[in-house]
């Protein structure tokens, strides 16, 4: 098989879809961020050019009255005290470097609509 061949099939099938269809896909990224949007190309090393994207994150909020939560044992699991608060932003163009990819979902919102109709 040519190397064409190889990005149109088995799991560059999805981005494949996505291009050729100008649908979404659903990106995991390494920073815990995960990106919406439309994927224009692609290569090998799964790096990806992307438009349209909603860019989304959760940030914790540190949640004390100042200098008296210094000290207090702080991390993740410090108390409850801080909320999550999600984040997002749009970005018109982004290529974005493979080896940040953790996961792609194809065409998120029919997989959504899917679920809910089941």
């Amino acid at each position: 098989p040519s190397s064409s061949d190889d990005l149109r099939s088995g799991p560059f099938g999805v981005l494949y879809d996505a291009v050729r269809g100008n649908s979404q896909v659903l990106v995991n990224v390494r920073n815990n961020h995960k990106l919406l949007g439309r994927v224009k190309a692609y290569d090998r090393h799964m790096n990806l050019l992307l438009e349209d994207v909603k860019e989304m994150w959760t940030e914790r909020s540190k949640g004390g009255k100042g200098r008296s939560d210094v000290g207090g044992g702080g991390g993740s699991g410090g108390g409850g005290r801080g909320s999550s608060v999600n984040k997002d932003r749009y970005v018109g163009k982004m290529f974005l470097r493979g080896d940040s990819v953790i996961l792609i979902v194809g065409n998120p919102a029919a997989l959504a609509a899917t679920a809910s109709a089941s």
